[in-house]
């Protein structure tokens, strides 16, 4: 590939020449930068970077930010991106003024995602999936994270991670696989939840893992779902077979998921909308990393998980976009950034390095992505002139971006 300079950097942000794997607290505030910067990246990998007036003379190829900022490509730790077609009269029910719960009630939410995609051959469910990757990928995702669990069958299951994995072949995109056989029960197993969850653990994850079709397992842990218990049962068999965990949890109750979980090492705990004190203490005690989706609470009109306070109180945040069919249709980051200054009082560098390093970190990719660091990929961002980094999520209607680098080739 060659080497590729980017000189007139307007700024270059997130240089760190050795990183932290992650921030957390007040350091989510800090955002290090170098001003009329130049960034040598050679093949898929940085090389360099510093004051303009330090660039090397030559490269195989030279972009002119033209004053434009440079930052590391954002990271999206969750997103069910693998889905069948669309959702939007359920839309229609939500305005008027049916509730998640009543949706799903009625054979709508997971249950009808799921009937779609059983009924969808697996080449038209993986063109359907490219299409929307190459969308996230045009608004700068250099790496994203992609569950299973609208299969709720054994062999669905499997047909939703071939398609991760072809995704994974094809593209230069960074993509993490997460199997979330426990996200809802099939309705055949409505009367005998043992059974799913026993073919869950004792089938679909060994041979997931048996296959390397997955990176991670998952569980919905919500009333109406899966218990604490039953999300602990399936943690533990990931980990016999290798695969650590990513769970759901408190999106709509408390119910102690984030306290086994953290308990159990789970790489990350996603939603979190709703939070107890005992939720905040068991946060502290682990390395897990908090994952808040408010693109989620903006479409569903549910609380914000609260964000600002887990800062405040020393901890890490990463955002991810939840994309999926029924409560979050949308998977561009820098949208995620507006609502998450907007609506959870992030300040912007601190919404960047949720997006970034601390997304990163959310699915184990932080010695390689996050950051604008020697030896680590070269998925980076050229964007426009801009007055500051907060008119990002400032102009929140706005295309930023000139171009998307992803592995040192440029895609936008």
């Amino acid at each position: 590939m060659g080497s590729v300079l980017i000189t007139n950097i307007g700024r270059l942000g997130q240089v760190e020449s050795q990183p932290p794997a992650f921030k957390a607290g007040l350091d989510m505030a800090a955002w290090p930068e170098i001003t009329d910067a130049y960034l040598l990246v050679e093949g898929d990998e940085i090389v360099s970077f510093g004051p303009l007036t330090a660039a090397p003379a030559r490269a195989d190829k030279i972009i002119d930010a033209k004053g434009g900022n440079v930052l590391p490509a954002f990271c999206d730790p969750h997103t069910h991106l693998v889905f069948a077609g669309s959702r939007e009269l359920e839309f229609v029910d939500k305005i008027r003024g049916l509730s998640y719960e009543e949706i799903a009630a009625r054979g709508g939410g997971i249950l009808n995602s799921a009937s779609r995609l059983q009924q969808t051959p697996e080449d038209a469910l993986y063109e359907q999936a490219a299409q929307r990757l190459e969308n996230i990928m045009q608004a700068g995702t250099g790496a994203v994270e992609i569950k299973s669990g609208y299969g709720l069958t054994y062999a669905d299951e499997l047909k939703m991670l071939r398609v991760v994995r072809k995704l994974k072949e094809n593209y230069k995109i960074s993509i993490k696989a997460t199997l979330l056989g426990a996200h809802a029960l099939p309705v055949e197993f409505k009367n005998n939840r043992k059974d799913w969850l026993s073919m869950v653990t004792n089938r679909l994850i060994p041979e997931v893992s048996a296959e390397g079709l997955a990176d991670f397992v998952d569980v919905f842990c919500e009333n109406n779902y899966f218990t604490v218990a039953e999300m602990q049962e399936v943690i533990e068999a990931g980990y016999r077979h290798g695969l650590p965990a990513k769970v759901h949890v408190n999106q709509f109750n408390a119910l102690g998921g984030i306290a086994a979980a953290v308990a159990a090492g789970a790489v990350s705990v996603d939603h979190l909308e709703v939070m107890e004190e005992a939720d905040f203490t068991a946060l502290k005690s682990g390395h897990t990393m908090p994952t808040v989706l408010p693109s989620c609470s903006f479409y569903l009109r549910i609380p914000y998980a609260p964000a600002r306070r887990m800062i405040d109180e020393g901890l890490p945040v990463a955002l991810g976009s939840d994309y999926n069919p029924g409560s979050s249709p949308a998977g561009k980051v820098p949208f995620l950034m507006s609502l998450a200054c907007i609506q959870q009082r992030l300040l912007p560098e601190e919404a960047l390095n949720a997006s970034t390093l601390n997304a990163a970190r959310a699915m184990m990719l932080e010695a390689e992505l996050g950051t604008i660091t020697p030896k680590k990929k070269a998925n980076v961002l050229i964007t426009k002139r801009l007055p500051s980094w907060a008119y990002m999520p400032y102009a929140f209607g706005e295309d930023h971006l000139q171009h998307v680098m992803i592995k040192g080739a440029l895609i936008r």
